[in-house]
C-alpha cells in the first residue's frame, strides 16, 4: 500500500513538472498525460485495497511546518472518495491529451497541465488529512488550483466573472471551516482528528450546534447546495471540459466528504434536526436544480445545474441517515449513508461521461448552444451513443447505476415510518415526493437535451460541419 501511495504522489509531482517544462510539445503533453493517468490508477487501486483490507494507511511526514508535521491517514471513508478521484482523474487525463490540442498557441498548456496535476494531488491528499491544519492547507490548495483551471480560457466572455464568483464563495466557505475547526479543536489547529473525536462528547450542545452550522455552510458552499450554488453554473461551463468533469465529478464531492467526516466521524452524529436540515436542503437543491436545468439551452450549464440536483439527492440520503442515527436505528442509518455514498460514486461516473461528451460536442461544433445543434447523431455516432448512456443513467433509468443508487435513497426514506414522531412523519413523505418528482423531471430534461442536440436535422452551419472526436 505504501508503494502505491508513493507512486501516486510522485506521479502527480512528475506530471506537474513535465507539463511545466515541456507541456507545449506533443511529447511533453503525452508524457504528462501518462504520468497523470498512472497516478490516478494508483490512487484508485490504493482506495480499493484499503476497503478490501479494512486497515487504514498512516503516514506522518517530517516536520514541514513550524507547528506540526503533515499528518496523513487513509481510512475507509477516505478510500471511497479516493476511488472517485482516481476514476474520474484517469478518464479526464486521458481525454485531455487530445482535447488540449485546440489550445496550442492560444493558452498556456504548461500552466494548465501543471495545475491539473496539482489539483488531483491536492484532492487525493485531502481525503487523507488527519489533522485540522493539513486539512485546511490542502483545502486551500484544491480551491486555488480549481480557480486557475476555471480561468484557462480567460479571454472568453464570462470566464473572469465566473472565476471571481467561485473564489468569493469558496473563501467564504473556507473562513467558516477555519472557525469550525477552531471550535472543534479547542483553538488548536495542530490537534489530530483522533483527539477531536475524543473531545467531541465533552463539547456543550451550543458549541456542537455552532460547529454543525459552520460545517454546513463551509462544505455546502463547496458542494453548491442551494442557496450557495451561485458560482457553480457560472464556473463549470467556462472551464475546459475535462476540468468540468473533475469539478462536477470530484471537487464538489469534497463538500460531501467534509460533512461526513465532521458530522459523523468527528462529532459522532447529533440531534435529529441536524439530519432534518440536511435532508430539507438536499430535497430543495434536487428539485430546484433540475428545474433550473430544464430552462437551459447551454449544454454545459444544463449539466452544471444537474450537479446541483444530484448533490441534493446525495444530501437526502445523508440527511435521512443522520435522522435515523439520532434515533439509534443503525440499520436504516447505514442504508441512508450507503445510498448517499453510492450516488456519490455513480454521479461522478455518469456526470464525468456527460461533461466529456459535451466537450466533444463543443470541440466539433464550437458552440454550447443546443439550439444551434441538431443532427449530430449521424456525424458523431460514438459521442451520441456515450452521451445517451450518460443521459439514461442520470435520469435514473433501470438497469443503470443512477437508478440503483436513487432506489437505495428511496428505500432509506421509506424507513421513516419506523419513527413515530410528527416531524419525521411529515418530512420523510415530502422528501419521497420531491425525489420522485426530481427523477421524472430529470428524465424529461435529458429527453430535451439529447433530442435537441443530437436528433432531427442540423440547425446551423456549425452542426453541419460537425465531426466525430478523435479516439
Amino acid at each position: 500500500m505504501t508503494s502505491l501511495f508513493l507512486l501516486m504522489i510522485s506521479g502527480y509531482v512528475c506530471g506537474a513538472l513535465t507539463a511545466l517544462l515541456v507541456g507545449n510539445r506533443i511529447t511533453g503533453r503525452w508524457l504528462a498525460a501518462v504520468l497523470t493517468a498512472v497516478s490516478s490508477i494508483s490512487g484508485l487501486a490504493l482506495g480499493v485495497l484499503i476497503i478490501a483490507a479494512g486497515n487504514p494507511l498512516t503516514f506522518t511526514s517530517a516536520r514541514l511546518l513550524p507547528l506540526t508535521g503533515v499528518a496523513i491517514r487513509l481510512d475507509m471513508l477516505g478510500a471511497v472518495f479516493l476511488i472517485v478521484i482516481g476514476l474520474v482523474g484517469f478518464a479526464s487525463a486521458t481525454y485531455a491529451f487530445g482535447y488540449s490540442r485546440q489550445y496550442v498557441g492560444r493558452y498556456s498548456l504548461r500552466l494548465a497541465g501543471a495545475v491539473f496535476n496539482v489539483l488531483l494531488l491536492a484532492l487525493s491528499l485531502q481525503v487523507m488529512a488527519d489533522n485540522a491544519l493539513t486539512f485546511l492547507i490542502l483545502w486551500e490548495a484544491m480551491s486555488l488550483a480549481a480557480y486557475l483551471l476555471v480561468l484557462t480560457e480567460h479571454d472568453r466572455p464570462g470566464t473572469v466573472r465566473a472565476g471571481v464568483w467561485y473564489l468569493a464563495m469558496t473563501h467564504a466557505g473556507f473562513a467558516a471551516l477555519i472557525a469550525m475547526f477552531l471550535l472543534l479543536s479547542g483553538a488548536d489547529l495542530t490537534s489530530s482528528f483522533a483527539s477531536m473525536r475524543a473531545g467531541a462528547m465533552l463539547l456543550s450542545p451550543a458549541t456542537r450546534n455552532a460547529i454543525f452550522v459552520l460545517a454546513l455552510f463551509g462544505f455546502g458552499a463547496k458542494s453548491g447546495i442551494i442557496p450557495l450554488h451561485v458560482w457553480l453554473p457560472m464556473a463549470h461551463p467556462v472551464a475546459p471540459s475535462h476540468v468540468s468533469a473533475i469539478l462536477s465529478g470530484v471537487v464538489i464531492k469534497m463538500g460531501i466528504y467534509g460533512l461526513l467526516r465532521v458530522l459523523l466521524d468527528l462529532l459522532g452524529g447529533g440531534p435529529a434536526w441536524w439530519g432534518g436540515i440536511v435532508l430539507g436542503l438536499g430535497a430543495i437543491s434536487a428539485l430546484l436544480g433540475v428545474l433550473y436545468a430544464l430552462m437551459e439551452h447551454d449544454l454545459k450549464r444544463l449539466l452544471a445545474y444537474h450537479s446541483v440536483e444530484n448533490i441534493g439527492i446525495i444530501l437526502i440520503g445523508i440527511g435521512a441517515g443522520l435522522i435515523f442515527h439520532s434515533y439509534g436505528l443503525m440499520t436504516l442509518a447505514a442504508l441512508g449513508f450507503i445510498g448517499g455514498l453510492y450516488h456519490t460514486i455513480n454521479h461522478a461516473t455518469f456526470k464525468g461521461l456527460l461533461f466529456l461528451g459535451a466537450g466533444s460536442v463543443l470541440h466539433a461544433t464550437g458552440t454550447r448552444d443546443m439550439e444551434k445543434m441538431g443532427g449530430l447523431v449521424k456525424r458523431m455516432p460514438w459521442t451520441s451513443l456515450f452521451f445517451l448512456i450518460g443521459a439514461a443513467a442520470i435520469s435514473a433509468l433501470p438497469p443503470l447505476n443512477g437508478f440503483a443508487s436513487e432506489w437505495l435513497v428511496f428505500q432509506s426514506l421509506l424507513g421513516g415510518s419506523n419513527i413515530p414522531t410528527p416531524e419525521v412523519a411529515v418530512v420523510m413523505p415530502l422528501a419521497v415526493g420531491m425525489l420522485a418528482l426530481t427523477s421524472g423531471l430529470a428524465a424529461a430534461c435529458f429527453v430535451k437535451a439529447f433530442g435537441i442536440s443530437f436528433l432531427a436535422i442540423p440547425r446551423s452551419a456549425e452542426a453541419e460541419r460537425a465531426h466525430e472526436s478523435p479516439p
